[in-house]
């Protein structure tokens, strides 16, 4: 590696720890009531949403209150998406004509853009119309991201409070997720990106010849305001076809560094957000140096494996299926980056990387997500491993578990693992299903352990919500478009339900003032049980399958074999 790559990699997680507080404090005024600079102007517009939507912002809910509200919300997200898709022909705002979409290929698209997945099994440029893109996947983009902060905010103020029945109001907190937080980003990160020369235009494609002689169609379109939410809001989904490799999403070096910053910042502050709004930064830091180990040390794996000299390719840096002007280290931390947040957007094909670091990628996403994870859902989902871990720790001590003066008992730890089975399950069982059946096996590019991890990255990517993708599988086909939405839906909302039933639970128990009995939650020692639950848990339920796909591909290319 040169020693700019290294300075680049020093610079973004430098910023990272410099950022995160001052963003994540700047989001627990916002959902704690406090004023910000922004309150001035965004609170009249506040308030004549709540108006105009009949929403009575000081009324609060319980937890199912929330959770149907949440429920509700997304399955009118869902249906107009779908709609979007089925009648985009007849719509405004298509310059080039498309047609509708497939019935199943819009459910797919329309589960997965709901639920934060942002899976793609078509190519943007050539099958949606701009009206689509921007009415249905745009707006799916900001509001499925205010969805999981949302979810994190309410199971923060479930440990917060000292006792009582409610955990906030979910319209409120989606509105101001997205009024005071995503949507100003956006609009900034926008801006800056046009300025590096991330197209932004409703014109039709252009029709121009080559330096070869050929006629080729260049592709326009409203990209740089999609492209901002969806790194900022962990969505993924790009414009184009080949997200952001594509020259028109990210052009320049230093798009490339906002887009792939873009994608941590965010989860990266909740975590002090989660600290202010419980009462005690320290927690919040404790869970981002949980986070910052474990990115550490898979990005260090990928980056080892990509650099060393491969006998079948006769090179020591494997450009195959990267951008020259990225290189290596830029491709690997943008995949570990984009893999480790549920983003799932590429600046590389994931398909071509290095066995080992191929199966860092899906490991990221086999952790249940909670390393950052999505905006929102990394924090949530860190947490059920944190009612495990204190469980644990409570039988160590031989006491009644505690966290942060509430009581962890039997219904939260089952709770906390139905969140952190059911993904699990959908990965496992989809994969077996998968190579058992002719329809999961005809649409593979590749044999041996390389086919088996196309299937089985195909269903981590669909239960963690990442979307991203080993590109050798044809997935637009009628097995994988339903399961895979069922493994997107399982994924998502197998794991915001019990978070919220247990956000239920905690804010109505008494609090128990720590005593010299106390497991302490803010320390070194819970970093290391806390790290080891989580490698525990991916280890046993996933090493199997990893064995048959990266491991023994790494092994076999070793010896000269490749598939």
């Amino acid at each position: 590696m040169q020693t700019t790559e290294l300075l680049q990699i020093a610079l973004y997680f430098g910023l990272l720890i410099i950022l995160t507080p001052l963003i994540g404090g700047f989001m627990a005024k916002i959902f704690t009531g406090e004023k910000t600079w922004l309150t001035p102007v965004l609170t009249p517009v506040e308030g004549f949403i709540y108006k105009l939507s009949g929403v009575d912002d000081r009324e609060e809910m319980s937890w199912k209150q929330y959770a149907c509200a949440l429920l509700v919300f997304n399955l009118l997200g869902f249906l107009a998406v779908f709609i979007l898709m089925l009648t985009q022909a007849a719509l405004p705002l298509n310059p080039q004509g498309v047609t509708g979409t497939s019935v199943l290929l819009a459910l797919n698209t329309a589960v997965s853009f709901m639920t934060n997945t942002n899976w793609q099994a078509y190519s943007g440029e050539a099958a949606l119309s701009y009206l689509t893109q921007m009415v249905g996947l745009g707006v799916q983009n900001f509001v499925s991201a205010a969805t999981g902060i949302a979810v994190m905010v309410a199971l923060a103020r479930g440990i917060a409070r000292k006792q009582g029945t409610s955990v906030g109001n979910f319209w409120v907190d989606l509105t101001r997720s997205t009024l005071y937080i995503l949507l100003p980003l956006s609009l900034l990160l926008a801006i800056i990106l046009i300025s590096q020369g991330v197209v932004q235009s409703f014109g039709s494609y252009v029709q121009t010849t080559t330096l070869e002689g050929r006629s080729q169609m260049i592709p326009l379109g409203a990209a740089a305001s999609q492209i901002a939410i969806k790194q900022l809001g962990t969505n993924g989904g790009g414009f184009f076809g080949v997200n952001s490799a594509h020259p028109f999403e990210n052009p320049t070096p230093f798009s490339n560094f906002l887009q792939v910053f873009s994608i941590l910042m965010l989860p990266a502050a909740l975590t002090y957000t989660y600290g202010k709004i419980v009462g005690s930064v320290k927690q919040g830091w404790t869970l981002f140096a949980a986070m910052l180990v474990v990115l550490l040390i898979v990005l260090g794996v990928s980056l080892w494996s990509e650099t060393q000299y491969n006998s079948v390719l006769q090179t020591a840096h494997q450009m195959e299926g990267k951008e020259q002007r990225f290189g290596v280290a830029n491709s690997m931390l943008w995949g570990m980056t984009t893999t480790v947040a549920s983003n799932g957007s590429v600046n590389a094909m994931h398909d071509s990387f290095s066995p080992l670091a191929g199966g860092m990628a899906m490991l990221n996403m086999m952790l249940g997500e909670v390393i950052f994870g999505g905006v929102g859902a990394g924090m949530y989902g860190m947490l059920m491993f944190v009612v495990i871990t204190v469980f644990i720790a409570g039988l160590m001590v031989g006491r009644t578990p505690e966290y942060l003066g509430k009581k962890i008992e039997a219904f939260e730890v089952q709770m906390a693992m139905v969140a952190i089975l059911a993904p699990s399950a959908v990965i496992l069982i989809g994969t077996m299903i998968a190579v058992l059946i002719p329809q999961g096996l005809s649409s593979l590019n590749n044999q041996g352990p390389h086919g088996f991890s196309e299937i089985l990255y195909a269903f981590t990517s669909a239960a963690g919500n990442n979307g991203s993708a080993f590109g050798g599988l044809t997935v637009d086909t009628p097995f994988y478009n339903i399961a895979l939405s069922l493994g997107m839906l399982i994924g998502r909302f197998g794991v915001i339900l019990p978070a919220l039933a247990i956000a239920g639970s905690l804010v109505g128990k008494k609090y128990t003032p720590p005593s010299l009995g106390t497991f302490p939650t803010d320390k070194p020692l819970f970093v290391v049980l806390l790290l080891a639950v989580i490698g525990i848990v991916g280890a046993l339920t996933f090493f199997p399958a990893l064995s048959l796909g990266p491991i023994v591909e790494h092994l076999l290319m070793n010896s000269g074999k490749i598939f």
